[in-house]
């Protein structure tokens, strides 16, 4: 016996309606961008982009001819806000200077962007979707507040540099990054970008600026 039209007609109503919360859901993480851009949902979004928080010390002692660490960490920041200004990205986009300026204005209530605790955020085992508590949440909820059209937050987790398979003086700069949804205090992108390798930490640092940008936009 075949099934009745208006049974056909449920089921088919019950599949499509299924179809849209799949899609809807993978929108919202992010997972439908190209592979080769996976953040190009965020080009057209107000997004905050943190300073660079932790620099892994390096036995090659890269991080030492930079001038240390906090040396290292603004000199990625001005690599990536120059590449991304090359590129016409993030003209809405709220950068480490504009936060600094921020917080300079509302020491009493803003959150220091230079101090952010960002630790659950390196382990391997935090992934996309997974979830972060205070007081990372509570200091980025601040951000948001203050920047009221931004909900994702792009925060620059880690740095290091790895010699292996670059050749003889050679390192490639690899950066964890990290995209939040600041409102739900969870993980929309996690991913390790590594630049090409180079025979300088500068050079290095501009070639994983570079590739962060790929991310957004090809070149």
């Amino acid at each position: 016996m075949h099934p009745a039209p208006n049974s056909l007609v449920r089921v088919a109503a019950v599949v499509a309606a299924a179809a849209l919360v799949s899609c809807g859901r993978k929108a919202e993480t992010g997972s439908v961008a190209p592979q080769t851009q996976p953040l190009s949902a965020y080009l057209s979004q107000p997004l905050i982009v943190t300073p660079t928080s932790r620099i892994r010390v390096d036995t090659a002692g890269w991080i030492q001819r930079l001038g240390g660490a906090r040396s290292a960490g603004r000199q990625l920041d001005s690599s990536i806000a120059r590449v991304l200004s090359d590129r016409a990205i993030g003209s809405n986009w709220f950068m480490p200077a504009a936060l600094q300026a921020a917080y300079e204005r509302n020491r009493s209530y803003a959150a220091d962007p230079y101090n952010l605790g960002t630790d659950p955020l390196r382990p391997s085992s935090f992934v996309t979707l997974s979830r972060y508590g205070d007081p990372l949440a509570s200091q980025l909820r601040t951000m948001i507040a203050l920047h009221e059209s931004a909900r994702f937050v792009l925060v620059p987790v880690e740095l290091r540099f790895d010699k292996d398979g670059a050749g003889v003086g050679r390192a490639a700069a690899i950066l964890r990054v990290v995209v939040v949804d600041a409102r739900a205090a969870e993980a929309r992108w996690v991913g390790e970008i590594r630049g090409d390798a180079a025979a300088s930490p500068a050079a290095a640092l501009a070639r994983v600026a570079s590739r962060f940008a790929d991310h957004f936009i090809a070149p």
